[in-house]
């Protein structure tokens, strides 16, 4: 007899009587009622909490900011929370939340204080007061009601804090808007007044120019001066002794008249016989010239050949050429000798007006002389006074030099005034409204949460499933020891294999086992609506992890009898607390981390997380190798507790623990 006839023989015992029969399928619903029930019950907790009846108090008397804003944040928390749905939110007073508080019609309130708004707006003071929320609750109406009220106290400080620091930095930035303004206009006015400053200091610098060009030029006029003075006594000496001198010169320039006209008079007539010779020279070389031609007329008519006659002419051109050069003389020296009478007739009218104007000049220098002594007496003066006049340069120089230098290192300072308001402008932040706004809200709320997961479970059941999917199998392998023996008494009786005893008593409870996983997978994922990933390969695990677990409960029972059921259920128990299906196992305690390494629902629950949630498969051949190894391991166990059940001792015959 083969290990599947065993199995076989088993479940026809089991099926023989309709009460057998009913047996095995309440062991079949055994996992999917524990799992099944429980998810359906807990799938999402967190979207029922707005039947959680909780109160909320506003006793906020409100303030007004500097601004001269009225703040009423007690209010706004209040209607939030109303608005919100996040609970069952009753609004009311102090003393019906805590009457409600106490006979359980609320488990749990918020109560705002009556100075909660002025606590708020005193972060702008320098001592600054920290607002309070008040959380009324009674851990008699829940635990978990406290908790979750704590939680939402958090969030809602958070929220508070937020917009009070986004109140505060919206404020912070606008006085930084104003500074920005005034120091641009400042910097607006330094540049204005380097402009200005350069402007005068270059109008200085002008200045100076001029009061040293003036200084230099009075220098110059002093020396001219003196020198004007000193001409001036010499002009006096001179016209003086030019007075005494002309004394006579009236009756020297007639005589000079007299004897001019007479010279132009006898000029004239020389002049005259100088052109009457003038042009009878002309008409000598005219004719000459005439003369030549019939000459050579003549001589080609007595027959004399061309050279002959050009010899002839070139002798008369060298006998006539004296004659012309004289003509040539002639002629220039009666054009002088016109030029000459032409001259001393202007001579003569000259000297004829010099004598007319020399009394006019004898009275001219007269006058003149009078009034070179008066010239040179104000020249002095003069002298005297642009001495004055050179030291007020010289002192206007100094002066607008010291300016022009006062006004250059006034000119640098405004430059370095305006480029150091320049520079700070740049550090001083000036927003818009709008980037006022988005900096307000960054300040007051600056770490935002950008979430990412590999996998995820869908709700609050799906985070559970794993861990209650997996428990539910091994309690199902638990049960089916209550009804499905261990091993065939007649196989030990008839001496079959070992092994194949240990496989023909573990064949049954694995098939039925099987049957339970499977009737469980339908009622958590298609019953309580469960979602997951890779639906197929988690059927065939949760079939690998029902062959394990009966596996490993029946080889316990098997070797151990009753006793093997309680250590089943210590098994159960030591799992329940190490497996890591609700909290991370590093949160258990130190001494528990080797069962949680070492026991297999462990690596059942880590399977079905990551075909339930999806992600890497890396760590699940892992998981099916440990489970692999514990079956296997339990076939051996079943096989060692075999050999022991051929053998009768008096434990056997007479056992210490019965079943009742």
């Amino acid at each position: 007899m083969n290990a599947a006839r065993l199995a076989l023989t088993e479940l026809r015992r089991l099926t023989t009587s309709r009460l057998g029969k009913l047996a095995v399928v309440a062991m079949m619903l055994v996992p999917s009622l524990y799992g099944g029930f429980y998810l359906y019950a807990n799938k999402d907790p967190y979207a029922a909490l707005d039947r959680v009846p909780a109160a909320v108090v506003d006793e906020d008397a409100g303030t007004t900011l500097a601004t001269g804003e009225k703040l009423a944040a007690g209010d706004e928390v209040a209607r939030s929370l109303l608005d919100s749905g996040s609970f069952d939110w009753t609004r009311t007073d102090r003393a019906g939340a805590e009457q409600g508080i106490e006979t359980g019609r609320y488990d749990f309130a918020l109560i705002i204080p009556a100075s909660f708004s002025a606590d708020l707006a005193s972060s702008a003071d320098l001592e600054p007061r920290q607002a309070t929320i008040e959380l009324a609750t009674n851990d008699a109406n829940g635990y978990l009601s406290t908790t979750v009220a704590n939680q939402l106290v958090k969030e809602v400080t958070t929220s508070v804090a937020e917009k009070v620091s986004t109140t505060a930095a919206s404020q912070i930035l606008a006085g930084f808007s104003t500074i920005h303004d005034r120091t641009t206009k400042a910097a607006d006015g330094a540049a204005k007044l380097a402009s200005g400053l350069d402007d005068a200091t270059e109008g200085a610098g002008d200045l100076a120019t001029g009061a040293h060009s003036l200084a230099t030029g009075e220098q110059k006029l002093v020396d001219g001066t003196a020198t004007f003075a000193r001409g001036a006594s010499d002009l006096d000496t001179g016209l003086q002794t030019l007075r005494n001198g002309t004394s006579d010169l009236p009756t020297r320039t007639k005589q000079l008249a007299t004897g001019a006209r007479q010279v132009a008079d006898g000029n004239k007539e020389v002049a005259s016989a100088g052109k009457e010779v003038a042009a009878a020279s002309d008409r000598a070389v005219g004719d000459l010239t005439e003369t030549r031609g019939r000459l050579a007329t003549r001589l080609e008519a007595a027959g004399f050949s061309q050279d002959e006659i050009d010899r002839i002419l070139a002798v008369a051109d060298d006998v006539a050429e004296p004659l012309r050069e004289a003509n040539t003389r002639i002629q220039s020296t009666s054009t002088q000798l016109t030029q000459l009478s032409d001259g001393a007739t202007k001579v003569a009218d000259g000297a004829s007006q010099l004598a007319t104007a020399a009394s006019q000049l004898k009275t001219g220098i007269a006058e003149a002389a009078s009034g070179s002594g008066s010239l040179a007496s104000g020249a002095r003066t003069l002298q005297s006074g642009q001495q004055d006049a050179l030291a007020g340069a010289k002192r206007l120089d100094t002066g607008a030099a010291s300016l022009h230098t006062g006004l250059g290192t006034l000119a640098d300072g405004a430059h370095e005034l305006e480029k150091g308001l320049r520079d700070g402008l740049r550090s001083i932040p000036d927003p818009s409204p709008e980037q006022r706004k988005a900096v307000a809200q960054t300040l007051g709320n600056p770490i935002a949460v950008d979430t990412s997961s590999a996998a995820s479970a869908a709700d609050y059941g799906a985070g559970l499933a794993p861990f209650f999917m997996s428990l539910a199998i091994w309690i199902g392998a638990f049960v089916l020891t209550t009804r499905v023996r261990s091993h065939s008494t007649r196989a030990v009786a008839a001496g079959q294999p070992r092994l194949r005893i240990a496989l023909g008593g573990w064949l049954a409870p694995a098939v039925l086992g099987v049957a339970q996983a499977v009737l469980a997978y339908l009622v958590i994922i298609a019953g309580v609506g469960i979602s997951t990933a890779h639906p197929v390969l988690l059927l065939l695990f949760m079939g690998l992890i029902s062959v394990t677990f009966t596996a490993i409960v029946n080889a316990v029972v098997m070797r151990f009898g009753l006793v093997g059921q309680f250590v089943a259920l210590v098994l159960l128990v030591v799992q329940l607390i190490s497996a890591g299906g609700t909290f991370p196992w590093q949160t258990l305690p130190e001494p528990l981390h080797p069962l949680h390494h070492v026991l297999p629902m462990s690596y059942a629950v880590d399977g079905i997380r990551r075909l339930m949630y999806g992600g890497s498969f890396v760590h699940l051949s892992l998981d099916i190798g440990v489970l692999l190894a514990y079956w296997a391991g339990a076939i051996l166990l079943g096989t060692v507790a075999a050999a022991r059940l051929g053998t009768w001792s008096a434990s056997r015959v007479k056992p210490q623990v019965t079943a009742p």
